[in-house]
């Protein structure tokens, strides 16, 4: 089985160490299936460059145990190799309790630990640090300590040293670096596609593991872990949900909103809408492109419209055909980012303003930190939900919507989540699914079956 790089806190370098793994195998000429726990978008991109496989998520809490369970099983098995990164520290999980965490699907998966720990500011302390972790829960299996930030060799014999009084394996010291970080903005850090060296730091990573990193011991810890006994069910990969009907007659598309605006989506948004007979057609706004020709329905995901609201506003051949669109009745699927892109005006990182599509009544502006699970009770039926569905969703956003209030007709859902007081959020129109949460589909099967059903009652309008 492969293990779960973890670590005690965030920013201790569980991505890198995940990273320099994954670009070795890739330059040892072996295939890698990576994995990132939590709802994460930025680190599996790096991951699904550095590997050159979509990397998959593990979340229990947005995907079920049995669906996370056989998507393991499926991806990584496929491989020649596999490696788990976990999201934020080990037990940190919903609100305080360890639900969801990396030491959840560890455990779920029964999976070593590989902690990486920031060591720049001690030396015996290592030891208690440590010690704490693996004793926390005794039933996880705590493989061994990757130490970042090592300053000297000094340095690097306390630490040993430490953890040795302790029967603790030293699996690598990586050094402290300037070149060894890795840039970051308000959500994470910076997307695969904005690193305009990344072929370079592959290279960087790949020697890094090879320089640092003890192989011999974390090699055998990237073992694939063996197949299913029965190949998973594709169009329900939970076993809990209705199989669609899929009758395919002429192609139908369904345009993604794909640039350096709006990426951030799970690689089954696409493979699940191709499952239900549809086409899959990139759409970028920020090229001012018009909707594809006979375009059926639309997913708006999220990203960073904020950083580009400037262009996004003059691409106005993209926002007129969003605006007719949504007023022909197109099935329209947004979230997070993709809900920024349709209202009235949309403020810059330095408070300027600028127009959107204007098809929802809002303007947004940066604001306080939104953070967190949370459970929707849909309000109503509509595009894709039904009244009393019960969905789990994240929440991750600066920017908030002026004035917040959506009309009791069209209030999508009621969140709840641990530290945020429940509230209504979101727009929910017979055509339209417009919200902050992102959702996975792997774990509400029937969204991308809905979506992809009425994509084919849409009837498009003759010039389209």
């Amino acid at each position: 089985m492969p293990c779960l790089i973890a670590a005690p806190t965030s920013g201790s370098g569980k991505t890198l160490v995940s990273l320099a793994l994954t670009a070795l195998a890739r330059r040892r000429g072996c295939s890698i299936q990576t994995f990132k726990v939590g709802p994460d978008y930025l680190d599996p991109q790096l991951l699904a460059a550095a590997s050159g496989r979509p990397c998959r998520t593990l979340d229990p809490l947005l995907c079920g145990e049995a669906w996370l369970q056989r998507s393991f099983q499926q991806h990584g098995s496929a491989a020649e190799l596999s490696l788990v990164e976990g999201v934020m520290g080990l037990f940190d999980g919903r609100g305080p309790s360890s639900d969801g965490s990396s030491a959840h699907v560890a455990q779920l998966l029964q999976l070593p630990v590989v902690l990486v720990v920031e060591a720049s500011r001690q030396a015996g302390s290592v030891a208690a640090l440590v010690r704490g972790f693996r004793d926390h829960q005794p039933q996880l299996q705590l493989a061994g300590v990757v130490l970042n930030g090592v300053g000297s060799e000094r340095h690097h014999a306390l630490l040993r040293d430490a953890l040795a009084a302790i029967a603790m394996p030293l699996l690598g010291a990586l050094p402290r670096h300037d070149s060894l970080e890795l840039p970051s903005r308000h959500l994470g850090l910076l997307p695969a596609h904005e690193l305009a060296d990344l072929q370079q730091r592959l290279g960087a990573w790949a020697d890094l593991a090879e320089r640092h990193l003890n192989l011999e011991a974390l090699w055998p810890l990237l073992s694939a872990p063996a197949a299913a006994a029965e190949p998973p069910d594709h169009n329900d990969p939970s076993g809990d949900a209705p199989r669609a009907e899929v009758e395919i007659d002429a192609p139908i598309t369904v345009a993604i909103a794909s640039d350096a605006a709006f990426h951030f989506r799970y690689p089954e948004a696409t493979e699940l809408l191709e499952q239900q007979g549809l086409t899959v057609q990139n759409w970028s706004p920020l090229a001012d492109e018009p909707l594809p020709p006979h375009c059926r329905a639309l997913v708006l995901p999220g990203g960073y419209p904020e950083l580009h609201a400037a262009q996004l506003a003059e691409s106005r051949r993209s926002l007129q055909a969003l605006g007719q669109a949504h007023a022909h009745g197109l099935p329209i699927y947004a979230e997070c980012g993709g809900l920024l892109l349709l209202g009235q005006r949309l403020s810059d990182g330095n408070g300027q303003a600028h127009a959107m599509a204007g098809v929802l009544p809002f303007s947004a502006e940066r604001g306080g930190l939104s953070l967190g699970y949370r459970d929707a009770t849909a309000l109503q039926d509509g595009l894709v939900l039904r009244r009393g569905e019960r969905l789990c969703g994240h929440e991750f956003h600066r920017w908030q919507l002026q004035p917040e209030a959506v009309a009791r007709a069209e209030q999508l859902w009621q969140l709840e989540g641990w530290g945020s007081p429940a509230r209504p959020e979101g727009w929910s129109r017979s055509q339209l699914h417009a919200s902050w949460l992102h959702l996975h589909w792997g774990g509400c099967l029937a969204v991308p079956q809905r979506l992809a059903a009425a994509a084919r009652r849409y009837t498009p309008p003759p010039c389209a």
